[in-house]
């Protein structure tokens, strides 16, 4: 049985903090390293951004600016888009689950 009076060793639990801290960091910067491409549903446009939200590139399949009209195809690419910013969502959960769930861990 633990003692409810117990004092925690401070610099262990200091140095699990900074083990912690450093490793959200370099989940940080893997996920901005990161390069994630959304696709439209017929797959005439791909937009395609890094970790931190920027986009680096849109393409659109010619044949799209031919037989779409302007509103359309800006449709077409906002769908893009949003499955970009989707995957990279799920790609930032999955990668700070780890992390998330031994702070949980911590609580306990």
């Amino acid at each position: 049985m633990t003692d409810p009076y117990a004092v925690p060793d401070m610099d262990s639990l200091l140095e699990q903090v900074r083990r912690q801290t450093d490793e959200v960091h370099r989940i940080q910067r893997s996920v901005e390293a990161m390069e994630v491409k959304g696709h439209s549903r017929g797959n005439e446009v791909t937009a395609i951004l890094r970790g931190d939200g920027r986009f680096t590139g849109i393409d659109i399949d010619p044949e799209a600016i031919r037989r779409y009209a302007a509103r359309d195809l800006g449709e077409i690419v906002l769908e893009a888009v949003n499955d970009g910013l989707r995957k990279v969502a799920e790609a930032s959960r999955a990668k700070f689950a780890p992390v998330i769930e031994s702070a949980r861990s911590l609580e306990s």
